[in-house]
């Protein structure tokens, strides 16, 4: 008898103990949309994040459980990753293909073919002006780190080069990335309570309100249309992976306002003068 109960004891210090390495989080919203004068539509998302810890190595699961999904009626894996630290030496492993290799139709101008982003990831804690060296499984080296409070971080890729830098100077925030010869940029700061921000693509975005009762206004800049480029799934010709084509866009603008509730979630409505459309959304995070 002594046995059993010893036996039942060690099982509960067993089991309180993984689960106070386990944390939970996700959302859940709904949403209505009257789109204009197309005919209105409702949608609903949930989502859920699993993070286990133990030491220095953390495991996190992802998934879309509200079982929506055009191709499934089932929760579904958004992703699955492990990181852990050796020393100065951090492993990070992405052991969920979040891409699929399937062929879509879009007119957003993103890549027809995809590969597999799986990979391993090696990076060291140098001791070079606190920057980090990192190697993955595709042969890229990156170098990244902070120095008079700049943060740069350099990926060498064959052929693609990408250089992303960001600081805080006089109370704005500015970011820049270049990759392959193209670069973007935006600026972020306040103005009397009113958060701004400026990309190089002309977009503008407003912010004001107290928390818990706030309103955005945004004016999205106008999209050129951009033909497809044709590539491959090896995705070493001359295009790539190839790009769908970009359908024009005439420039428009939003105004969302968002509001706590006293029953724990957000409602927020979102006009948009794009389609001329309402959309009223509740939404809740745990």
């Amino acid at each position: 008898m002594k046995k059993l109960i010893a036996l039942f004891a060690v099982s509960a210090v067993a089991s309180t103990s993984a689960v106070a390495g386990v944390a939970l989080s996700g959302s859940a919203s709904v949403t209505y949309d009257d789109n204009g004068t197309s005919a209105s539509a409702t949608s609903y998302d949930a989502d859920l994040a699993i993070v286990g810890t133990t030491g220095g190595t953390t495991l996190t699961v992802g998934m879309d459980v509200d079982g929506s999904s055009a191709t499934s009626s089932t929760p579904t894996l958004t992703g699955v990753d492990m990181t852990s630290k050796i020393g100065p030496v951090t492993i990070a492993a992405d052991m969920f293909d979040e891409i699929s290799a399937v062929t879509t139709t879009t007119g957003t101008g993103g890549q027809v073919f995809e590969s597999v982003d799986t990979g391993v990831t090696v990076s060291l804690d140098a001791p070079i002006g606190d920057a980090t060296i990192g190697l993955d499984n595709s042969g890229n080296v990156s170098v990244s780190g902070t120095w008079a409070g700049v943060t740069i971080s350099h990926t060498i890729k064959d052929g693609s080069d990408t250089t992303t830098g960001s600081a805080a100077i006089a109370g704005m925030d500015i970011s820049i990335t270049n990759d392959g010869g193209s670069s973007s940029w935006s600026l972020g700061t306040t103005v009397s309570g009113v958060a701004l921000t400026l990309t190089s693509g002309s977009d503008i975005t407003a912010a004001f309100g107290l928390a818990g009762n706030t309103m955005t206004v945004s004016h999205v800049s106008a999209v050129k249309a951009v033909a497809a480029k044709v590539g491959w799934d090896h995705g070493n010709g001359v295009n790539g992976y190839g790009k769908h084509k970009v359908n024009a866009v005439k420039a428009y603008s939003t105004v969302a306002i968002a509001r706590d509730l006293t029953s724990g979630s957000t409602l927020s409505a979102t006009y948009s003068s794009k389609d001329d459309s309402l959309t009223l959304k509740a939404a809740v995070a745990f």
